[in-house]
């Protein structure tokens, strides 16, 4: 019993427990929507349904074992440079081993299982900027930090582009950039740079690219254009979004998903399910939820030991806002679709566990955290 206490201490002091809480009615939606298509007569272990369960409770097991942990090893530079190394060659080995999946070769194929190693490569180049950015505080305006962590980040970027994995190339851009823009880089140097690719964007689109491959990149950035082709997915989410109207048409009496018009309910299109059976209402309190995560996301970053932690926290804010951007944006019609899972509400245990874990991480460093004003991190974050 004596060693139990401790843990118990470490378990009420250690986690947000308002931040698991906002995370429940997440979980909850995308539970609710799979169940909705299982059957009666089903085996519970081979349904969407039970499987993402079991996936549930091992990754809060595993968030509680991390939050209770010393993650201050994370801080050298030894540990991280083999932790980015050994995930890049498990993204290199998967051109070799890797099982084809919804036409993207990024899963290991385990048996009962399979294993998306990209899901925990976004926490570890959250932990790596975050420790480039961290130990360059007081240089970070010169312009070779955005070309070196620019290179750090154009490794796994480059590995699941050719899988081809364009949502997780997506969120890998989407991290650097936003770690760029809360450490302190000089955005004059990052204006330059996107100022430049954009003009070469523009020469290639009107000297080079041909008219059939213009067509092909229009299709997929919108891809409403086509909805007898590649946009018959989006057309379909955006008439279950839309079919949901305030109070939804209850659980279970989806017809988009129901009749097999919508694909993919219980991953990709998730947010678009649910949304149908629960209208603006259910969108809204899933939203809320998320909007709620972010704060008190934020708010433990703001309270890092040293500059790390609080890098660390605003990545893990970065890398759930660009996957809940990116999938909603795709399941209004708003964005290309690309296979970006919501957080906490799509089926599969790769994103629960790594999502989890980079929470499970935070609420470790919270245990270090230093008393301060709130202004004054924050001027000393931004560089201000």
């Amino acid at each position: 019993m004596r060693l139990d206490l401790p843990i118990k201490k470490l378990l009420l002091n250690q986690v947000d427990w308002t931040l698991f809480l906002f995370i429940l009615p997440i979980l909850g939606g995308g539970l609710f929507v799979m169940k909705s298509f299982t059957g009666g007569d089903m085996n519970f272990l081979t349904t969407f349904f039970g499987k993402q369960v079991i996936w549930i409770i091992i990754s809060i097991i595993v968030f509680l074992a991390c939050s209770i942990s010393d993650f201050r090893i994370l801080k050298r530079t030894k540990v991280l440079v083999f932790l980015f190394f050994l995930f890049t060659i498990l993204l290199s080995f998967l051109y070799i081993a890797g099982s084809k999946i919804k036409g993207a070769q990024s899963w290991f194929d385990l048996g009962s299982f399979s294993f998306q190693p990209v899901d925990f490569m976004k926490i570890i180049l959250v932990l790596v900027l975050a420790k480039y950015f961290s130990r360059r505080h007081i240089e970070i305006a010169h312009f070779k930090h955005i070309f070196i962590s620019g290179l750090y980040t154009l490794i796994p970027f480059t590995l699941v582009m050719f899988q081809p994995d364009f949502g997780s190339a997506i969120i890998f851009f989407f991290i650097w950039v936003g770690m760029i823009l809360v450490s302190g880089v000089s955005k004059k140097h990052l204006f330059l740079i996107f100022a430049l690719a954009t003009i070469a964007v523009v020469c290639l689109w009107i000297f080079v690219f041909a008219p059939y491959q213009k067509a092909r990149i229009m299709t997929f950035i919108h891809p409403l254009t086509d909805v007898r082709g590649s946009g018959y997915n989006a057309y379909q989410s955006v008439i279950a979004v839309g079919s949901g109207g305030l109070l939804g048409k209850g659980v279970g009496y989806g017809t988009q998903s129901r009749l097999q018009y919508l694909p993919e309910y219980e991953t990709d299109f998730v947010f678009a399910a649910f949304a149908e059976e629960w209208g603006f209402v259910g969108v809204f309190i899933i939203l809320f939820a998320f909007g709620a995560i972010f704060w008190r996301i934020l708010t433990l970053s703001l309270v890092g030991a040293s500059n790390f932690e609080m890098l660390f926290g605003m990545g893990m804010a970065i890398l759930i806002a660009s996957h809940v951007f990116v999938n909603i944006g795709m399941n209004i019609g708003l964005l290309p679709v690309t296979g970006v899972t919501l957080p906490f509400m799509s089926y599969g245990g790769s994103h629960l566990l790594a999502e989890f874990t980079g929470l499970g991480i935070l609420m470790s460093m919270h245990r270090f955290a230093r008393s301060a004003h709130p202004d004054d991190m924050k001027n000393e974050f931004l560089g201000i």
